[in-house]
């Protein structure tokens, strides 16, 4: 007894320095390897199992997951690279001369439409070059204008099948398919809502804005494409959603339709350029990320081997009432932010560990609980890439941005909440 509550307060301790060091910004990648070194230790796991079940099978399980993510960064930089995401951003400047707000509002959709397939803060900043200077231009004020482009983002990504692998790992049981999208896209939908009326009440100060005149940088890509072009986005969701593709081959036949469709595979050597040159910037985009995933998988399952002899305990203390578990998230969901235990990509991946493990929660149930907060930190968090440029970029401080955009991502977090209550409780 006294040696599980001297490994139970070590733990303990353990993940409270975790939470700590991820909140200020602490390397994730070395803190989740020590955090796993760690917890082998204080949770004594024998060293041929830590070998084969926490160092080894994780890292090989995690394949599937880091080539989906490989090739939807891939898609996102030929989207990109092609002048799809370029030509789809212009087309509001026309709108934008007369009526700046619906203009915005646009703007808003175009870049969820972007983000549904696309993935990558190579590719958000590709977009953020296009898309800042036509909202400065218009006169939105830039705390607002980066509030609308990452809040944006955050909505496409409840239905990118890219960022869905990546939390899966976390949930056993919960797929890819309709049992999630029938709760992904009603989420992406209700974000988007909550956008389109943050501008609404803004629109005051946005029709007041002085327009501002930002020199493009040489990243701006302003090629003009076909229309029919406009889709491609969509295509990697609506074939899973349709004829139920795995996320694999249909991100590669839209990123073979964008090159085609763009006159990029009028030639074999051209084909072969643009194809080397787009793999090569999408691998780099993602390759810390990737790298931080693998050693996290590693934590993940430390936490799950160690914790193994304390899930009586976290059954004690955790609600299992369903509702009553998600009014708490509603109230606590900020906690997801600086990487918080609420942040899956921080020290909420203990959290997650904690709560598979009781085993009390049906796991698309749980993955809402869980997932939707982090979503709020991926939508108006500054320790999210994308958003540290996008405020980097505007030349905006960081309390503006967080007093800006915070409400928002906080009431779209509890309405979604709400949401994982009616779908899966």
């Amino acid at each position: 007894m006294m040696v599980e509550a001297i490994t139970g307060g070590l733990l303990i301790l353990s993940f409270a320095v975790f939470i700590y060091y991820a909140m200020k910004g602490g390397n994730l990648t070395v803190g989740f390897f020590i955090m796993a070194v760690l917890w082998v230790v204080i949770g004594r796991i024998p060293l041929p199992v830590a070998i084969d079940k926490v160092f080894t099978q994780p890292v090989l399980d995690y394949g599937k997951t880091a080539a989906t993510i490989i090739f939807g960064s891939w898609f996102g930089r030929v989207l990109v690279e092609t002048g799809i995401a370029s030509s789809i951003t212009r087309r509001t400047e026309v709108v934008g001369k007369k009526s700046p707000v619906l203009a915005t509002i646009l703007i808003a959709l175009v870049t969820f439409l972007i983000f549904s397939g696309a993935y990558g803060v190579g590719s958000a900043i590709a977009v953020g070059v296009i898309l800042f200077p036509i909202m400065f231009s218009m006169g939105v004020p830039r705390r607002l204008a980066v509030s609308v482009f990452t809040l944006s983002i955050g909505a496409a990504m409840y239905i990118n099948n890219v960022l869905f692998v990546q939390f899966q790992v976390f949930f056993k049981g919960v797929e890819w398919g309709n049992e999630y999208l029938k709760f992904g896209i009603p989420a992406a939908i209700i974000q988007m809502t909550v956008v389109i009326i943050f501008i609404l009440i803004n629109s005051k100060k946005i029709r007041n804005g002085k327009p501002e005149l930002v020199a493009e940088t040489e990243e701006t890509d302003t090629k003009e494409v076909s229309p029919i072009t406009y889709v491609l986005p969509i295509v990697p969701v609506t074939l899973s959603i349709l004829l139920k593709w795995n996320s694999i081959p249909a991100l590669i036949l839209a990123t073979l339709l964008a090159m085609l469709m763009t006159g990029q595979m009028k030639t074999y050597v051209r084909f072969v350029k643009v194809m080397n040159d787009t793999v090569k910037q999408a691998v780099s985009d993602i390759a810390g990320l990737l790298i931080m995933l693998f050693v996290l998988t590693m934590f993940q399952q430390a936490a799950v081997l160690s914790m193994s002899g304390f899930t009586g305990f976290f059954k004690a203390i955790i609600p299992t009432n369903h509702l009553v578990l998600i009014l708490i998230m509603m109230v606590i969901a900020p906690l997801s932010y600086f990487r918080g235990p609420l942040m899956l990509y921080g020290a909420g991946a203990a959290t997650a560990s904690i709560f598979v493990a009781t085993g009390l929660f049906p796991p698309y149930f749980l993955y809402g609980l869980l997932v939707v907060p982090t979503m709020m930190a991926v939508s108006a968090d500054i320790t999210q890439s994308w958003n540290l440029w996008s405020v980097e970029y505007a030349k905006l401080d960081t309390k503006t941005f967080l007093k800006t955009g915070l409400p928002w991502a906080w009431l779209a977090t509890a309405l979604n909440l709400l949401l994982v209550f009616y779908m899966y409780h």
